[in-house]
């Protein structure tokens, strides 16, 4: 490579990387608390909890459009664990700071709760002192593709109706 062909590679790199953090300081300077920092979409003010059965794993938890939901050990004693890059993975259940989530059928209303979510600034629903989580991998309602899943310093399950982890394999 010549020195001006090399100068040029140098300055086109740089501008990849200033255009890159631009991006990246724009992202953040939306407002936190009304939109996911991941995925850019609005936080709900109003979210369901509901039931739902899943071949292998019986009725488990489920946001309003039949995705399972999901609960990380690691997040015992009632704190969020799962930030930045495995929140998108893990995508956890929110709702708008100040608002309080609704249950369906089968899932205790007493149960339901929020934690203050670090990665939007707004709040993850609880369901006995756990964050719920959805899976990306999870692309249709009734499919439990994270159930097992050892990932981010820990095992994912999903979660029934009495607050207990599934801890069966998906399928069996």
């Amino acid at each position: 490579m010549t020195p001006s062909a090399a100068g040029r590679a140098l300055k086109l790199a740089g501008v990849v990387v200033l255009a890159a953090l631009m991006l990246c300081a724009c992202a953040h300077s939306s407002d936190s608390r009304t939109h996911d920092a991941l995925l850019e979409i609005p936080v709900p003010k109003t979210v369901t909890v509901t039931t739902s059965k899943v071949a292998g794993l019986g009725k488990i938890l489920a946001d309003s459009h039949g995705r399972t939901l999901y609960m990380f050990p690691p997040d015992a004693g009632g704190r969020v664990t799962c930030t930045g890059p495995c929140a998108g993975t893990w995508p956890p259940l929110v709702i708008a700071s100040g608002n309080k989530p609704t249950s369906a059928a089968g899932v205790n209303p007493l149960d339901l709760g929020t934690l203050a979510d670090p990665n939007t600034g707004a709040s993850v629903v609880t369901y006995g002192g756990y964050p719920l989580y959805r899976y990306a991998g999870d692309l249709a309602a009734g499919t439990a593709n994270g159930q097992g899943l050892y990932l981010n310093g820990g095992p994912w399950y999903a979660l029934n109706p009495d607050m207990q982890p599934v801890t069966t394999p998906p399928g069996k």
